[in-house]
This record gives structure tokens, sequence and C-alpha cells, in this order.
């Protein structure tokens, strides 16, 4: 008689497709930092945006394609770090923000830690994002989304650059911009995602399909100012709505003796 051979258990692997998209996304963002590093800040602030755009696509794949997979969550948090955390960093300060030094000093180093401040603030809010999942509503980020903040930083870089400013000119506004947008990341306001909250707002209305192609044709006319227009906005949305819900709040004042 034959002895029983039990099958070997198969190896853990890892699925292809998604990571393929998000290698592509990670090598964008590298490719962004070496542009910004050689002062082509168009090509750098493009790559961002294509970096965006393959961090949307790997995980809807993954989600069609039942192929999610814990190492590929981590893999993903990874690149967002290098795509929306450094490269944008990078890009603003290669831009503008090393022109502080031309100040002094201790204004150089104001530079430099305006950019550190912003990229650390990406890791604290993917690090945020990946510990509460599954513990918040998915119709609302809280604290501004890092490729939200990426996407503001290099259309306003692009924006900037398109009108032949210089960033030496700008490195004060630009450090306000990037230190700010930074804050907004860790601030516990809240933004609207557009994910819905379930599978019943899967289905999107006829208007909002139409609102989609015009914006698409719009940036495919003007790229850097479009972006820029939809990314401010959208960055403001927070603190407007947050004040608006904090009046809300408040008691009216009593009125005072006739």
């Amino acid at each position: 008689m034959e002895p029983h051979h039990t099958p070997r258990p198969r190896g853990r692997g890892i699925y292809l497709l998604p990571n393929l998209f998000t290698t592509g996304g990670l090598f964008a963002g590298f490719y962004a930092i070496i542009a910004a590093t050689q002062g082509r800040f168009d090509e750098a602030c493009m790559a961002i945006f294509i970096a965006a755009i393959l961090d949307g696509v790997d995980g809807r794949v993954a989600r069609l394609t039942n192929t999610q997979s814990e190492f590929g969550v981590q893999y993903d948090s990874l690149a967002d770090l290098i795509s929306f955390g450094l490269a944008p960093a990078l890009v603003m300060y290669h831009w503008a923000l090393e022109s502080t030094k031309l100040d002094g000093v201790i204004p150089g180093k104001i530079g430099w830690i305006g950019a550190f401040l912003y990229a650390a603030c990406a890791a604290l809010r993917l690090a945020r994002f990946n510990s509460q999942v599954g513990q918040v509503d998915k119709r609302w980020f809280i604290g501004l989304a890092s490729p939200a903040a990426a996407g503001l930083v290099a259309s306003f870089v692009w924006t900037c650059h398109s009108f032949d400013l210089v960033g030496e000119q700008l490195r004060y506004g630009a450090l306000a911009l990037t230190v700010l947008t930074g804050l907004l990341m860790v601030s516990r306001m809240r933004y609207f995602s557009f994910k819905g909250s379930g599978p019943r707002n899967d289905r999107v209305p006829f208007l909002a399909i139409l609102i989609v192609v015009v914006v698409v044709i719009a940036i495919a006319i003007d790229p850097p100012r479009v972006l820029l227009a939809i990314f401010a906005p959208y960055a403001l949305s927070g603190p407007v709505s947050a004040i608006y819900r904090r009046l809300r709040r408040t008691p009216p004042a009593e009125a005072g003796p006739p």
C-alpha cells in the first residue's frame, strides 16, 4: 500500500495586478522627486497627479478582482508616503522653500523644516487612517486626505510655474501653504470622501457623470489652473464646514433688558 502524502500548503503569495498599479504610483512619486531636483517642476507635478490616479485605480482593481490582501494595504500605504508625502514636500522645497536660505541661516532652516513637517504630517495621516479602518463613517475623511493635500501643493506649484512665477519670490507664501496643508492632514476636520456609505450609493445620477466629463475636458484644456480650482476649495471645505457646525451649535446670545 502506497504511503499517503498530505499536500504541502501553498505559500501565501501576493497578487500581481493591484500591486502593479501601486508600483506604478510609487514610480511616479519617485520620478517627481528626481524631476524636482533637476528643476523640471511641470513634469514633477504631473507625476504626482499620475500617482494619484494610479492610487485610486489599485484599490478598485483589488476589489473588483477580489484580490485584496494585507500585503497590498501596507504596500499601498508605503507607496502613498512616497508619492503624497515626500514627493510634494520635496517639489515645494526645491521650487520655493530652498530659497529661504537667502535670508540667513535661521530662515533657511525654517524652509526645510516646513517641508519636513508636511512629510511628517502625511505619515501621521496615513498611520491614523490605517489604524481606524472600519471604525469611521466611510462618507467622511478625518483630516485632509494625503492625495488631496498633494494635489493642492502640486497644483499650486504647477500653476505658479505656468505663469512664470519664481518660487524664490513666493517662498514665504509657499511655506505657509505647505505648513497649513500639513496641519489639515492631521486635523480632526471632516472632508467628504465621495465614497458613499454602502452598496445602495454605488449608483450615481446621470448629472454626476456629466459633471465628471466636463471636469475632465476642463482639465485637459488647462490642467494646472483647473486642478488648483478643484483642490483649493476642497481643502477649504473642511475648515468652513467646521466653523459652520460650530456656529450652529452655539446658542444665540440672550437679549438684554429693554
